[in-house]
């Protein structure tokens, strides 16, 4: 399934697009847990290779990788562990360099394609030294979604959206991931950037934590990714009929926004 192409189709027949994040091996029921974000309207799935040092993650992450680090995860398994799901929506994993070179580049590409993954985002390798692990990605059909941020300046945004795959990240906010009362004020600039610098997906993530927050995020891009407000739910106890529930509430609320634009 090509990640790009699929969500190119949802956005331009006029749907909001929405991207859950859910951490890669935590708990017993976790491939439960994706497989019911899928049912509940997740246009594709960001899955979190647990890493012990994720600087971009704030506490919610961060717990939730320790949880599955302590209980065994690695990006193996989880790869290993994802081939054994039967649904119809894109997998993006997410992780950090140091897994991927020390697996070797080509080797965690075709440890991906073998799970059924159809992307990566790896947030601390900038566009200058991509060269590696993007020549092993492209190769191996594994889109490589890359990140703009609102420090980022017009011409290197421009560049990075000439080489990123499958969508454009926009990060909403300077800051680490984790749950916000309200919507940061540069969320939308960094949304209308995006949008008017590329014609490929553009998705906001961040600190969006609300069906509220995704619909307002959502005006000023293609759609949206929501993490640390699912994530907190599961470190809480919820399985996958909550997840199941918090993500239909999100599409709800971005499904609503679409009509009522």
């Amino acid at each position: 399934m090509n990640l790009e192409s699929t969500l190119r189709v949802k956005r331009d027949a006029g749907k909001k697009l929405l991207v859950p994040y859910v951490t890669g091996g935590l708990g017993a029921a976790w491939l439960d847990v994706v497989r019911a974000v899928a049912l509940a309207g997740a246009d594709a799935i960001e899955i979190g290779i647990p890493f012990s040092d994720p600087v971009m993650d704030g506490r919610t992450i961060q717990e939730a990788s320790q949880r599955a680090l302590d209980i065994g995860a690695t990006p193996a398994g989880i790869a290993a562990d994802l081939s054994r799901l039967d649904i119809d929506v894109p997998l993006v994993v997410m992780t950090y360099y140091n897994p991927v070179q020390h697996a070797g580049h080509e080797r965690f590409a075709a440890q991906l394609v073998a799970g059924g993954v159809d992307a990566a985002i790896v947030p601390d390798l900038p566009l200058d030294e991509l060269d590696g692990w993007g020549d092993a990605a492209d190769a191996a059909g594994i889109e490589t979604v890359l990140l703009a941020g609102p420090t980022t300046g017009d011409e290197r945004l421009q560049r990075i959206c000439e080489r990123t795959r499958g969508f454009l990240y926009g990060v909403a906010l300077m800051g680490v991931t984790g749950e916000r009362d309200h919507l940061a004020g540069q969320a939308k600039v960094m949304g209308q950037r995006c949008k008017a610098a590329t014609d490929k997906p553009v998705l906001l993530g961040l600190g969006i934590s609300t069906p509220a927050q995704a619909a307002e995020a959502a005006d000023a891009a293609d759609g949206v990714i929501v993490g640390s407000a699912l994530v907190r739910r599961l470190l809480e106890g919820g399985g996958p009929e909550e997840a199941g529930a918090f993500v239909a509430s999100l599409r709800a609320g971005l499904d609503a926004d679409s009509v009522s634009g």
